[in-house]
């Protein structure tokens, strides 16, 4: 019998062409109708059941035909690529100014279709389900609530997602138990004082001043606030206030992130953030609203999926390189799936140069050899 790594080199070329196609044309958010309907162009040349959700994402099944078995097995890629302007020079970069793949999304997606592609030929060597879910809207955590309402998640087992690390070499792969990567919310302060001359501030209310009070006075949620023992960030990533240098703001604009790992930490945020703002406002004369938009709850491995993939892990790549990852403050939506069924997240190394998100990053292609191998290898382990 064929080893899975000979099926993997067996399809590369195919999921080359696959990823390099997905590459040029990338698209954004819960947008990804063209992607979509590739994904599902590719789906029907190997006979493999799916449904569309809508425009933008795919639900797909196997059967194993080795025998009975109600178990299913989910493995999940996203789609959707980043607004920013690839500067790679590839002779398949985007072709959509002002939009990148910068994530590696594309090859997210290009190695479930190589996965599928090797289950569905060898599902005689098992029994039970192989579910896949190609969802949009990553980068803006909406497509896994979106794809869990769609059924993606209904009686799953067990459910592994990979992302690529383009700071780790190729054939390695990283995972931990427990918290991995972090809670993310989106926070917008609008503050409203009154207006005056620049040179009669005592007869305004500066907002201004209660905006630059407000950045720092949030900083306590994390001194002050949380355990020292449990991590928070708090960050305030852009400030608006007033159109003139001789007048008094009466309008000022705070937006920002928080990240977090602990489940109480996540709690306390916004009741905190909520005491603070208004409490800091009044003491300037100001008023303040707050909007608090909950993206993503902490992304936690669980400790039996974490111990089935390293399992498998162990057998693709030996462990030299299998690697304990280490817990990162970026956010992901698969946080969403391991609230219905035990999840696993980890972390392909693709030797890409530059870090996620950065517009010259190139992800090696050669890593999805090995991406392949660690989905299929985990279907199997978890089906037998």
């Amino acid at each position: 019998m064929k080893t899975i790594q000979t099926y993997c080199e067996e399809i590369f070329e195919d999921v080359v062409r696959i990823r390099r196609t997905i590459h040029h044309h990338p698209e954004i958010g819960m947008e990804c109708p063209v992607t979509t309907d590739f994904i599902c162009d590719e789906l029907r040349k190997l006979n493999i059941p799916f449904k569309k959700t809508g425009d933008s994402g795919v639900i797909a099944e196997i059967h194993g035909s080795k025998g009975s078995s109600d178990k299913i097995v989910m493995l999940r890629a996203d789609m959707d690529a980043l607004c920013t302007q690839e500067k790679t020079n590839l002779p398949f970069a985007s072709e959509i100014e002002g939009r990148m793949h910068a994530c590696g999304h594309d090859i997210h997606t290009a190695m479930l279709l190589g996965s599928a592609h090797i289950l569905s030929m060898i599902k005689e060597e098992y029994a039970g389900t192989v579910r896949l879910i190609f969802q949009p809207g990553e980068e803006i955590s909406k497509g896994a609530e979106y794809m869990i309402a769609e059924g993606a998640m209904e009686n799953v087992q067990m459910g592994l997602g990979i992302h690529v690390d383009p700071l780790s070499p190729v054939n390695t792969v990283s995972c931990k138990p427990g918290p991995d990567w972090a809670a993310v919310d989106h926070f917008l302060i609008r503050i409203h004082g009154t207006g005056a001359h620049g040179a009669t501030p005592q007869k305004g209310s500066d907002a201004t001043v209660a905006a630059a009070a407000m950045v720092m006075g949030l900083q306590t949620m994390v001194s002050r606030e949380c355990d020292p023992m449990k991590p928070l960030v708090v960050t305030v990533g852009s400030m608006h206030s007033g159109h003139a240098y001789n007048i008094i703001s009466d309008e000022a604009t705070l937006e920002g992130t928080c990240r977090s790992f602990d489940e109480d930490v996540y709690d306390l945020i916004p009741e905190a953030m909520e005491r603070i703002v208004k409490h800091i406002a009044e003491g300037y004369k100001c008023t303040a609203e707050l909007e608090l938009d909950r993206l993503s709850k902490p992304l936690i491995n669980d400790e039996r999926a974490y111990n089935a993939f390293k399992d498998s892990a162990l057998k693709i790549v030996g462990t030299d390189g299998f690697k304990q990852a280490k817990q990162e403050m970026i956010g992901e939506d698969f946080a969403f799936y391991g609230h219905y069924a035990p999840c696993v997240f980890a972390h392909l190394g693709c030797d890409g140069g530059y870090p996620l998100h950065n517009n010259h990053v190139n992800f090696k292609e050669e890593a999805m050899k090995t991406g392949m191998a660690l989905e299929v290898q985990f279907v199997l382990d978890v089906l037998e």
